[in-house]
């Protein structure tokens, strides 16, 4: 029997690269449900190709153009950010993939993880903002969180059959991004294109930023914090430019583990799709001789503070880690539409975890206001930096 798959993000890099997998594997996989924010004409263009059974555009604005573009499918059309909630409910949907950008993704994926969807994981942000309430919710439904981010599938793949075994750390990698070996006076003035041109992976633009600054690894630190149940004095950050070892398990005899591969995100998005199972594929394969050399190097948190600054969070609790991501959000935005300078990124981003209120053990609906009130706290720090 085929599994039905829901697509929350499905225009975005993880969204077009999971239906390029499904292409590939139409036996094993049919798209039920595919959503989108803005982006109407691809998400039309998809649901002529994969004929789902409903659609959802986010923007309610959108809504007559799709069912307009869509009026002779039999495919059910919805709108707003409610129907995003409810669709994810569906008695047909066998898993929920959740690749919306940022924040966005949390609410969805609660009411999915709620209905009891096992959750194939792209939106890290989720676990970053609210990961004691998701990781909580999955253990009672008695559901699998499968990790799409590179790295973390990496580990969960160097775990499968080691579940008796302790754990003495996970190292996870990153490339560095393209501003590695830089000093602080070299990105006084990096621009946007600069940030966007990443030297290894294909992503959307917010990620590429997060990349640059290493918010994104500092975000999938935290998120693996949750999905493994380590300490952050057991989970190591190492950057390795050549993006080939992905992340690796270091076991209590010293032994290691380490799942390696050229980086191609596909890889880890049919890995989820398909667990237990591992699926044939013809994609490009690592040969060693094409790579000589793998290097290995510390990173530096003291130029890259958006690093340090989740270890921070992380290690505070509490709603601090929404406090994080939220202002990163608003930063990363501001940089993008060149209001603020790279640099200024960080420390934006530390003076809203000072401003905003500290919740020791807050509900969702303490998260909800707790990026309320950073974004606009954020957002008057930005315009106010000078």
């Amino acid at each position: 029997m085929k599994k039905r798959i829901a697509i929350l993000g499905s225009t975005g890099s993880i969204g077009t690269q999971s239906l390029e997998v499904i292409d590939q594997n139409p036996e094993k996989f049919e798209v039920e449900v595919i959503t989108a924010n803005n982006n109407v004409d691809l998400l039309i263009k998809q649901a002529k190709k994969y004929q789902p059974n409903a659609v959802v555009i986010a923007n309610p604005d959108k809504y007559k153009y799709v069912s307009d573009a869509l009026n002779n499918e039999p495919i059910k059309i919805y709108a707003g950010k409610d129907a995003l909630n409810q669709v994810v409910q569906m008695e047909t949907i066998d898993l929920v993939l959740t690749a919306m950008v940022g924040y966005s993704g949390l609410i969805p994926t609660y009411h999915a993880v709620k209905a009891g969807k096992n959750i194939a994981l792209a939106n890290k942000e989720t676990l970053v903002v609210a990961g004691e309430i998701i990781t909580k919710l999955a253990k009672e439904k008695k559901l699998d969180i499968l990790p799409v981010d590179s790295e973390h599938s990496a580990i969960f793949q160097c775990l499968v059959g080691e579940f008796m075994n302790t754990i003495e750390k996970i190292i996870l990698t990153c490339s560095g991004g393209p501003f590695r070996g830089r000093s602080k006076n070299e990105l006084q003035d990096v621009t946007v294109d600069n940030a966007l041109d990443h030297p290894n992976w294909e992503m959307g633009a917010k990620i590429t930023i997060d990349s640059a600054t290493l918010m994104n690894k500092g975000f999938e630190m935290i998120e693996a914090h949750w999905l493994f149940g380590l300490p952050s004095s057991k989970i190591e950050v190492i950057v390795h430019p050549q993006s080939i070892v992905h992340s690796l398990v270091q076991f209590e005899d010293g032994s290691m583990k380490a799942q390696m591969g050229l980086p191609d995100m596909k890889l880890p998005i049919q890995y989820a799709l398909g667990f237990p199972y591992r699926i044939k594929n013809d994609f490009p394969r690592f040969n060693f001789i094409d790579y000589p050399t793998l290097e290995f190097e510390p990173p530096n948190t003291k130029i890259f503070r958006n690093l340090a600054l989740s270890f921070e969070a992380l290690n505070l609790g509490g709603n601090m880690p929404c406090i994080l991501n939220a202002a990163n959000e608003v930063v990363v935005e501001a940089f993008l539409n060149k209001k603020i300078g790279f640099l200024q990124m960080p420390e934006i981003i530390e003076k809203a975890m000072q401003k905003v209120a500290f919740i020791k053990k807050p509900g969702l609906e303490d998260l909800i206001q707790t990026n309320e009130e950073t974004r606009r706290i954020t957002q008057l720090l930005s315009e106010n930096r000078n």
